[in-house]
């Protein structure tokens, strides 16, 4: 059985070295703003976010030490804290605000401002870290030894191990430049189809992948148990849902379809029956999945809050020694009335005096269990959405019931969630980067407001990255599927309006009661039932070359290098792909994408642009390996 224990820091409290400099708060926010908008990119892709603390943490180590010949790990754990707020902010943002743009697509109500989005994300944000204060000293310091907050550990071990640093931050940069380059000639010059497909004739199903580094690296980064789920899900809606529709169907005209199945089988595909009728059983699933995530962990989200409102008795304020000194609580509690009072009295943000406080009671609630649950189980299994969920439902009967219906009581719900998502997403993502404080010896006073610039300079980026992307190909479209989103607008429309067509979702949610009964995680297959499934081939292999990696043999600390590698490559990847679409989008809406767009020069004979996808995507393999497996080592 775990035991409490006393922390001696690498750095000890008496010592007073570099810190919270101009140098790491700049690094800090140019990190947030990147791997934000990078984030941002890849949760309306796939609708999944990855952690930015270990790939920030890198490049700060390897910048700092290397090309600026500084030697201070607490100056390079400031920027690892700015940074990584930016990827949590945008991983709350995305799963709920683009269900606004959706509405406004539909032309329920105007396009929602900058400033709305900037306002909602920034308060949202600062909230999740305001709640963490009183909540450090009793998660963070009394629990160490028993809650082992494994990003925040692996963090500061990187951080530890600084002499790694120059060939880690080249790894990075390395992925970053790959990935970007191939974006550019995929998406932008086209001279790649950057999909695959393969139909079976007399079958009504289809199977093939995508070929973008960023999906692929999901699948390296989740690992292979986590990426067959999705895929399973993806195969089990595209070969066996999909062609049975299709082959009952026949010329049947099922809502929400507007003519006969056949007809629109052989317009438009598997894509066209998955548009109308499979995404309404994976949100179904995806629901259900989120509430059944939150309902196994009740016993221990009551247990949670109750001991943590217990061991806050005497937290915050300003501490005797340099590593216990906090924000005072006195300015959180202040900080924390004004913006409730700012949620209620900013015309920008449609949020009433009841949803405001139900913003703060609830996000006090989720900050807790975030804080705890990404304590015990990593922020990959964080139960995000299934708080989302469950705060939507809540909040939409409560708006209902006091009579705020329609699209304002919709949009009110919406920004509720949204709000609670972020706060939630943040907290988590804070109470990580406090322990890798804890551990190293850093202050965490210097580290609360590094996280609350890191939010600010985030938020400022978020409102212009989503308007971008919508304007550019707009949310819920084939290159931004925006999943999380379009399912939170879906349960919001269920409950005010009843619209849904309820006989699909239910085929959702009982999918996932029996993926429950199985013992199998829902929430993967759930998502793999939800997207398309090239996008979960495409992870898949990412997933079976982490496989390889996984079951190579090799001595274990080999090993554990050629994995670390990969990891680090893989988060290049990712932001690079994500840097690449943010511009692929400006190039859009400035009216350029048609310029470079070279495939009108190339007439590939039937087949043949299959066979140069898979023959490129290769290429994206052969690149992971040789920053992995193949990498020189001192």
């Amino acid at each position: 059985m775990n035991e409490k224990k006393e922390l001696k820091p690498y750095i000890p409290a008496e010592k007073v070295m570099p810190e919270f400099t101009v140098t790491s708060v700049l690094m800090g926010i140019l990190l947030a703003v990147v791997f934000g908008a990078a984030n941002a990119y890849l949760g309306l892709r796939v609708g999944m976010t990855v952690s930015a603390s270990i790939p920030a943490a890198v490049i700060a180590m390897g910048v700092l030490r290397v090309v600026m010949r500084k030697n201070s790990i607490l100056e390079s754990n400031i920027v690892q804290t700015v940074g990584s707020a930016g990827e949590s902010l945008a991983a709350g943002a995305i799963f709920t605000l683009p269900a606004l743009f959706l509405w406004a697509a539909e032309g329920r109500m105007d396009r929602p401002d900058i400033m709305e989005i900037t306002l909602i994300a920034l308060l949202g944000g600062i909230l999740g870290v305001l709640f963490m204060v009183p909540l450090r000293k009793a998660l963070i310091v009394k629990e160490h030894g028993i809650l082992p907050y494994p990003e925040g550990t692996a963090c500061a071990e990187v951080l530890l191990a600084g002499e790694e640093g120059g060939s880690s931050a080249a790894t990075v940069f390395a992925g970053m430049g790959f990935s970007a380059v191939f974006k550019f000639v995929i998406d932008g010059l086209r001279l790649v189809p950057g999909e695959a497909s393969v139909r079976i004739k007399g079958f009504y199903g289809e199977i093939g992948t995508q070929i973008y580094p960023a999906v692929m690296s999901v699948g390296y980064i989740c690992g292979p148990r986590i990426s067959s789920y999705m895929f399973a899900g993806g195969v089990f809606s595209w070969l066996v849902m999909i062609p049975a529709i299709v082959l009952f169907g026949g010329q049947l005209v099922l809502y929400p379809g507007t003519k006969p199945i056949g007809e629109m089988f052989a317009a438009g595909g598997a894509s066209a029956v998955w548009s109308s009728y499979i995404r309404y059983i994976g949100a179904g699933a995806l629901a259900a999945g989120g509430i059944l995530s939150l309902m196994k962990s009740l016993p221990l989200i009551v247990r949670t809050f109750r001991d943590a409102v217990k061991g806050m008795r005497g937290a915050g304020g300003e501490g005797t020694s340099r590593t216990s000194r906090e924000l005072h609580m006195g300015v959180v509690a202040v900080c924390i009335v004004l913006i409730t009072a700012l949620l209620w009295l900013v015309p920008a943000i449609p949020v009433s005096l009841l949803g405001a406080v139900i913003v703060v009671v609830f996000g006090f609630f989720f900050a807790t269990v975030s804080s705890r649950m990404v304590g015990l189980v990593g922020s990959s299994n964080n139960p995000v959405s299934g708080m989302a969920i469950a705060t939507l439902l809540i909040a939409a009967i409560i708006l209902k019931m006091t009579g705020d219906s329609g699209i304002h009581g919709m949009q009110g719900a919406i920004a509720i969630g949204s709000i609670i998502c972020i706060v939630a997403a943040v907290a988590g993502d804070t109470s990580q980067d406090l322990k890798t404080g804890y551990l190293l010896g850093s202050t965490p006073k210097k580290q609360q407001v590094g996280e609350i610039i890191g939010v600010v300079s985030a938020a400022l980026a978020i409102g212009a990255a989503l308007y971008l992307l919508d304007q550019a190909w707009g949310f819920g479209s084939e290159q931004l599927a925006a999943p999380q989103a379009t399912l939170m607008k879906m349960i919001i429309e269920g409950v005010m309006e009843g619209s849904l067509p309820w006989a699909l979702v239910f085929i959702g949610v009982f999918l996932a009661i029996v993926i429950e009964i199985l013992g199998l995680p829902v929430l993967p297959f759930a998502i793999g039932v939800y997207l398309p499934v090239h996008l979960n081939a495409c992870i898949m292999a990412g997933g079976l070359v982490r496989l390889v990696f996984d079951r190579m043999k090799r001595g274990e600390e080999e090993k554990r290098q050629i994995i670390s590698s990969g990891i680090l490559y893989c988060s290049g990847m990712i932001a690079g792909e994500g840097l690449a679409g943010i511009l692929l989008a400006l190039l859009a809406v400035l009216g350029l994408d048609q310029v470079i767009d070279l495939s009108k020069y190339i007439n590939l004979p039937q087949g043949a642009g299959s066979l140069c996808c898979l023959a490129v995507f290769a290429l994206v393999i052969l690149s992971l390996l040789r920053f992995s497996v193949w990498k020189k080592r001192r």
